[in-house]
C-alpha cells in the first residue's frame, strides 16, 4: 500500500476549493466529472504520485445508478478532510485481506485516466474514513503527473478513531499516525511555500 491522495469532501465544489485554497495558500487545478457517481473535483499535486482533491456532488450530472461514493449523498456543507486513498498493485488481493468491508472494486474512467477503486454498496466510507479507500491505477497514467507542482507536500496524516491503531490498514508510511478518540477525524499537515498549513 502506498498513499495516493487525500479527499476534501463538501456540498459545493467552489466553496470547498475556496476553503482549501485559503488554508493552503495555493490554487487548485481543474479536475473533471465522474459520471458514474455524479461528482466533480479539482486537484493539487502533493509530489510524485500524490495529490489532494476537493470533491463534491455535481449539480449538472446526468442521472446515475446508485449512491455517490465517499459518502457524498450526505456531503457536509462545511468542507472537511473526509477520506484518504491508497494505491495497490493488486486490488483484489487488498480487498481479500481488508479487516473491514471496503466494498467491491469498480472499473472507472475519466478521459484517458483508468482505475479500479473500492466502493461499499451504500457509498459509505469504511470505518467512517479511518480505513482508506483502495485504488489501482491502469495504463493511462496518474493525475499527479499532469499537475503543476505548487510546492506543497504532506508531512503528517493523523487519523482519530475509537479503535485507535486497531483501525489501521498496516501501511508503511512514517507520515501516517493513528490516535484513539471519541470522534472519527482526519487531520493533515503540509509544508507549503507559505509555511506549515493544515486541513
Amino acid at each position: 500500500m502506498k498513499l495516493d491522495h487525500l479527499a476534501v469532501v463538501c456540498r459545493d465544489l467552489d466553496v470547498g476549493c475556496a476553503w482549501a485554497e485559503a488554508r493552503l495558500g495555493v490554487s487548485l487545478q481543474p479536475g473533471g466529472q465522474h459520471a458514474r457517481f455524479g461528482t466533480h473535483n479539482r486537484l493539487l499535486r502533493l509530489g510524485t504520485g500524490e495529490y489532494l482533491e476537493v470533491i463534491a456532488p455535481d449539480p449538472n450530472a446526468a442521472p446515475f445508478d446508485g449512491p455517490r461514493w465517499f459518502a457524498l449523498d450526505d456531503a457536509p456543507e462545511t468542507p472537511r478532510l473526509g477520506n484518504w486513498i491508497v494505491s495497490v498493485p493488486d486490488i483484489a488481493a487488498a480487498c481479500a485481506v481488508a479487516p473491514v468491508d471496503i466494498g467491491r472494486a469498480l472499473a472507472l474512467q475519466r478521459g484517458d485516466l483508468v482505475w479500479s477503486l473500492t466502493v461499499p454498496e451504500d457509498g459509505s466510507l469504511p470505518w467512517g474514513g479511518a480505513y482508506p479507500t483502495v485504488i489501482q491505477w491502469g495504463d493511462g497514467g496518474h493525475p499527479a503527473e499532469r499537475l503543476p507542482d505548487a510546492g506543497v507536500r504532506l508531512t503528517s496524516l493523523m487519523i482519530t478513531h475509537p479503535m485507535g491503531e486497531a483501525a489501521g490498514c498496516g501501511i508503511d508510511d512514517a507520515r501516517i499516525h493513528y490516535e484513539r478518540g471519541k470522534d472519527i477525524a482526519l487531520h493533515a499537515t503540509f509544508d507549503t511555500p507559505n509555511g506549515p498549513r493544515s486541513l
